[in-house]
């Protein structure tokens, strides 16, 4: 018995047409979406400022206008957390429309995820403490508010925050009957639903080694599938006919993605990702068995949104020659007003070329980004310094854009509540309210000890290489730390990899990363190692703290460095 299982979003914005190709593609018994992300809360948190009754992804309600009919032809249930803060509001949408097409649709949503106005405590180093005001503050909830609402019968399920992979536990729970406690399914259904939650990042979209395949193919990736099986076991594919490619590589790259150690925690199970076994299974088919799981941990995760205060900045132009003495300059000129601001930071970006055949080519961008609470601080006083200086600073003087009134940014925090804070609760399509029960079991998660590593190669010649001709990478965020997945194809390469990418090494081929806390763990089913780098990202991505807020190319960047590679390898 198989449940056949497909994602038609990765993120809030993904390719709006994705809902029809998946219902028109080929079979499916559920079709899922995840629209959330912990900037997308703090986005949705401040629509709901503007407008009580918004607060959810309103994108997947146009998508449902043209697919809802299909679906429901199709016999295909839809599950989405594109309801937000405001899974309630966008049940009601959905009813409506549902009656507006003249379709017997049954809608049940799942709610208990806000916590935003309720006093509970938080778990953090320091202690327990109250969890301060905030903009949005949402518990990621776990699969089983989902199982119910299909077991009595749902067509659509809405939530607000659950995990990514709950998206594909409920259905699993629901159509195979597991039990909270059947912690290997369950862990498998979450490793399924890992691979799936960033649609096509797991049929080839950003993967490392695209350059090993047809361009073509990558033009227009299809969003990925997995067949789920009862013992908890799947087959990542796609539908037929579509772009992209499904094989270990871009499954392996997907599994790194946003992880931190082997065991990766949720609500509902504790998955661990050192037992993952994976194969080919032919074209564009990807097995993935062997995952065990345990109890999850005695917390839950809270993501908390609040506005920090306010930024601004200004990128100056700095053209042809004497390139450090016009930052030098324009640092000394604009600094004397900027005292007063709490967090100022200059980067200076070398993207000139000597002897250059265009103006572009020939400039490098001098950027100040400036934070405080007070927006009058990064504002007016910014703007104004920034401007006055256009005839009396360097040589062709310029800025990419004039700098604004200073905006609002965001922090996200993660904390934590014992399972019992939250009020989880199934609110089926007939009204029935149905309680969801916090977990049995739960265990306290200490560090794995890291496993034994293989023999490593023999001495021989080296070359001086980039990194990226041997390994993979993928990077992304996770609050204010970002985690790079590194992972190589051959038994060899991961024989060198594992000794020669330590955790120092990895510091001094990122200086980013040279003050922090960096955490490597070994997973040597992969082939693969996976870096938590503490702290890079500040308060997380819509603090905006860096370049790259969300650490995307991070593994980019670590692939382009040189190190001494083996030439058995290159």
């Amino acid at each position: 018995m198989t449940l056949r299982i497909g994602n038609a979003s990765g993120f809030y914005g993904d390719r709006f047409d994705a809902m029809r190709e998946m219902l028109t593609g080929g079979e499916l018994d559920v079709l899922t979406g995840d629209y959330l992300a912990e900037l997308t809360m703090l986005i949705l948190g401040r629509d709901r400022l503007k407008d009580p009754g918004g607060g959810y992804a309103r994108t997947f309600l146009r998508q449902l206008e043209e697919c809802l009919g299909l679906a429901h032809e199709r016999g295909v249930r839809v599950v989405a957390n594109a309801g937000g803060l405001n899974p309630s509001g966008l049940a009601d949408a959905v009813r409506l429309l549902a009656e507006r097409l003249g379709l017997p649709v049954r809608v049940a949503h799942v709610e208990g995820d806000d916590l935003t106005a309720l006093p509970h405590a938080r778990t953090t180093s320091r202690g327990r403490t109250p969890i301060p005001g905030s903009l949005a503050a949402h518990a990621y909830l776990g699969g089983f508010g989902i199982a119910a609402c299909l077991r009595e019968g749902a067509d659509v399920v809405v939530t607000g925050r659950v995990t990514d992979a709950a998206l594909v536990t409920g259905p699993a729970a629901a159509h195979f009957g597991w039990a909270p406690t059947d912690y290997d399914r369950l862990a498998g259904a979450v490793v399924a639903g890992h691979v799936l939650e960033c649609g096509t990042q797991a049929t080839g979209g950003n993967y490392a080694f695209f350059t090993d395949h047809d361009v073509r193919r990558l033009h227009r990736p299809g969003f990925p599938l997995a067949e789920l099986h009862e013992d908890g076991s799947a087959v990542i594919t796609k539908h037929p006919g579509t772009g992209g490619l499904v094989d270990t590589g871009t499954v392996t790259a997907q599994l790194l993605y946003e992880t931190s150690g082997a065991r990766y925690a949720g609500p509902d199970v504790t998955a661990r990702l050192d037992t993952i076994r994976l194969s080919q299974d032919g074209p564009d088919r990807v097995r993935i068995d062997g995952v065990r799981g345990e109890a999850p941990p005695p917390t839950l995760k809270v993501g908390l949104n609040r506005i920090g205060g306010f930024r601004n900045e200004v990128t100056f132009v700095l053209t042809g020659l004497d390139i450090e003495a016009k930052a030098a300059l324009v640092r000394q000129q604009m600094e004397p007003g900027l005292t007063k601001v709490a967090d100022v930071r200059w980067v200076l970006a070398r993207t000139d070329h000597p002897d250059a055949p265009t103006e572009e080519t020939a400039s490098a961008l001098l950027r100040l980004v400036v934070r405080d609470a007070d927006q009058e601080v990064v504002g007016r006083v910014l703007s104004g310094a920034a401007i006055e200086l256009a005839l009396a600073s360097y040589p062709g003087f310029h800025v990419l854009a004039p700098p604004g009134k200073g905006a609002p940014y965001g922090v996200f925090e993660d904390v934590y509540v014992p399972h019992g804070a939250v009020d989880h609760v199934a609110v089926l399509h007939d009204g029935r309210r149905v309680p969801v029960s916090p977990a049995r079991e739960t265990l306290v998660l200490d560090d794995l000890p890291q496993p034994p590593l293989p023999e490593p190669l023999p001495p021989g010649p080296t070359r001086r290489a980039p990194l990226g001709l041997v390994a993979g990478a993928r990077s992304g965020d996770k609050g204010g730390n970002a985690n790079v997945g590194v992972w190589v194809r051959t038994d060899d390469a991961w024989r060198w990899l594992a000794h020669e990418l330590t955790a120092d090494r990895f510091r001094q081929l990122i200086p980013e990363s040279g003050q922090l806390k960096v955490t490597r763990h070994v997973l040597p089913n992969l082939r693969a190692l996976n870096f938590l780098v503490e702290g890079i990202l500040g308060e997380g991505v819509a603090a905006q703290h860096r370049f790259d807020p969300q650490a995307k190319a991070l593994g980019e960047w670590l692939r382009s460095r040189h190190l001494d590679i083996p030439e058995a390898l290159l």
